[in-house]
């Protein structure tokens, strides 16, 4: 028996390569939104922010994120040829399909995006839940659980950013993140989460046993 029988993925910066392309459609976003570009210099020290707490530091109104969102996803959509997989990302979710582990994936980022960049693993996927907002996963957890019968207790929930430890704990699951994605690992460290990932096998290990 797998040690969770539910695993709920993160997509950008978990499964998907997808920091580059952030960081290259910062300029663009910003001066479409006549917003102020962010200086090189930042990057890493934002890498050790919460979500929140970058948006704050880069002066982005709250009443226009919705609308950067949908302007990123299409952003995304134009690009989405360019972004990858992590090495062994895909090879992990059929191990874990082949262990008996319901999957589901909980993303801000569009749904058809999301199964264009999985290829081959997007049938792997019992339930997608994308569109949601930068802080509504743990709403999503939620619904994602109720619709696969699962108990919070069997489930983990793995993303790479601060808001995605803070969300699991709030739906009650377990919780790992990767190292290589948004978030640092310092800052991850600092909340603590279930489990830090800094490979795919440790991951694989980890919630099939």
């Amino acid at each position: 028996m797998p040690n969770y029988s539910l695993a709920i993925f993160d997509f950008d910066g978990t499964l998907a390569d997808s920091f580059p392309w952030f960081i290259a459609s910062l300029d663009q976003t910003a001066d479409h939104f006549h917003l102020n570009r962010v200086d090189p210099a930042e990057i890493e020290a934002l890498r050790e922010l919460s979500s929140r707490e970058a948006l704050n530091h880069l002066g982005v109104p709250m009443l226009k994120l919705p609308a950067i969102t949908l302007y990123m996803h299409r952003l995304f959509a134009e690009g989405m040829h360019d972004i990858r997989l992590f090495a062994g990302a895909s090879d992990m979710l059929f191990a874990l399909h082949d262990a008996g582990v319901k999957l589901a994936l909980v993303s801000s980022n569009a749904e058809a995006n999301v199964r264009h960049v999985l290829g081959d693993a997007a049938g792997l996927i019992d339930r997608y839940a994308c569109g949601s907002s930068l802080w509504g996963k743990a709403q999503k957890f939620g619904a994602v659980l109720r619709a696969l019968r699962q108990s919070p207790a069997n489930a983990i929930a793995i993303g790479d950013e601060i808001r995605d430890i803070d969300a699991a704990r709030q739906a009650g699951v377990a919780v790992g993140v990767t190292t290589f994605g948004y978030n640092s690992r310092k800052a991850l460290e600092r909340h603590a989460p279930d489990y830090l990932f800094g490979d795919y096998t440790a991951m694989t290990q980890a919630v099939a046993g």
